[in-house]
């Protein structure tokens, strides 16, 4: 294996019920066989650590917090079954996601409708459920308040510079709440989005949105939500191990000597629950939170499926390539990288795919590409450096791809199938049991 073509290793935190996984000597062969393609591994459970750590982040800080799961970051049916036993309620943007959450055990109350221009069947059917709408623009409560609807409504607060397309500007806001037709809505509060990973813009925004509710309540609204919406990091890699990356990621250890300008942060200091707290520290936040009776709402995504789920795929084709006069294999397996949804945003996941089974043999660098006719669809143009040789026939487990790899960009391109989603469940003997998931 040449060192001048080969990309250090990018091994990713794992739990132990994925190492349980990998250590079985025929789960993965078996439900691979009764797949007979490419799929996803969800550990339900896992999801549910998760939201009970954000919970204890709220306890902690002694504030009343909400929590409501973004629902497009993986729509698999037992991760919303999970955050409905653990407490949790759910973000959706859609009737599918609404109806969806329903059936999962989502109490109407327990969701956050949110997004653009929502149609007014999606306006309907959320204020027959007593769901917490989060209103984008003005039309959107013209809309509620033309039809009479009872509805509890947050208004979503466009941030002071921000160039996003969606919230409203101050003015819309303070037009909104002076109004006096809105008859049986109820202004519960304000929310925010922002991007990136700073939970010091966030904690100071939150600030704003606690004096927004004060003034609110002086003009007769309720106004005792704020929601600081998502974007919570999540932790894939060592900080060791992603630094090294940032400081030498040479294209010659690409195949085809492939660039990329941005990457995922893939290694956060912050992550998850421990983002929350040092949210809620700033500038004592929690503290402005109970002196005002605020609820605050969070809406994670990405972060409550944190080491929640793999990506299989099979191999099923394997040549010997040269560069820099250096030899590597490169891979074909029997998937798309549009279920490794990163090349979404013209990049590539980053965290080391595990070969199994375990065998020993000669370390190898391999690239991977993926069942298309398309020179782009490539999971890992990356030279990844494997243990050994894979033979055709072995999988490919990707780690920790429950957060938006699994959804956001699938396709039934070239009529391949869609990878399911497989749930695993504990046995009282320490084993897994496995089914397919309803979505």
């Amino acid at each position: 294996m040449g060192l001048s073509i080969v990309a250090p290793a990018m091994p990713a935190h794992r739990d132990e019920w994925e190492l349980r996984l990998l250590a079985d000597p025929d789960l993965l062969q078996d439900i691979a066989f009764a797949v007979g393609g490419p799929f996803h591994v969800m550990y339900p459970e896992r999801v549910g650590d998760n939201v009970d750590g954000f919970r204890a982040a709220f306890a902690q800080a002694g504030v009343d917090g909400a929590i409501f799961y973004g629902k497009k970051a993986n729509k698999a049916a037992c991760v919303v079954r999970a955050c409905a036993e653990h407490g949790a309620g759910v973000d959706v943007s859609s009737i599918g996601e609404l109806s969806s959450a329903l059936t999962q055990g989502i109490r109407g109350e327990d969701l956050m409708v949110t997004g653009p221009a929502k149609s007014p069947e999606l306006l309907w059917l959320a204020t027959r459920h007593g769901a917490l709408i989060a209103l984008d623009a003005p039309d959107e409560l013209d809309g509620l308040a033309r039809a009479g609807l009872p509805a509890r409504v947050l208004l979503r607060m466009l941030p002071p510079g921000s160039t996003s397309r969606f919230g409203m500007t101050e003015a819309e806001l303070d037009t909104a709440l002076r109004r006096t037709d809105l008859g049986p809505i109820t202004v519960e509060g304000f929310s925010f989005h922002l991007s990136g990973y700073d939970p010091i813009a966030r904690a100071e925004l939150a600030v704003t949105l606690i004096e927004r509710c004060r003034s609110a309540r002086e003009q007769g609204h309720r106004a005792g939500t704020i929601s600081i919406g998502g974007g919570f990091a999540v932790d894939y890699l060592s900080e060791r191990t992603w630094q090294d990356f940032l400081a030498d990621s040479d294209p010659r250890r690409f195949h085809a000597g492939k660039r990329f300008d941005s990457y995922y942060p893939y290694h956060a200091a912050c992550p998850g629950p421990d983002m929350l707290a040092a949210i809620l520290r700033h500038g004592n936040l929690a503290q402005r939170l109970r002196e005002n009776e605020i609820r605050l709402a969070i809406e994670p995504g990405r972060a409550l499926l944190d080491r929640a789920g793999s990506t299989v795929f099979r191999v099923q084709g394997a040549k010997i390539r040269s560069a820099h006069d250096d030899s590597y294999q490169l891979l074909t397996v029997d998937g798309t990288s549009l279920s490794l949804s990163e090349q979404w945003f013209d990049s590539e996941y980053l965290p080391d795919p595990t070969l199994w089974p375990d065998r020993p043999g000669v370390p190898t660098a391999v690239s991977v590409g993926a069942a298309t006719c398309l020179e782009s669809d490539m999971l890992s143009w990356r030279r990844i450096p494997l243990p050994r040789a894979a033979e055709l026939g072995d999988l490919l487990v990707y780690p920790n791809t429950a957060g938006y790899q699994m959804d956001s960009n699938e396709s039934a391109f070239h009529q391949l199938p869609i990878p399911p989603k497989v749930a695993l469940y504990d046995t009282s003997d320490g084993r897994f049991r496995w089914t397919l998931d309803a979505r």
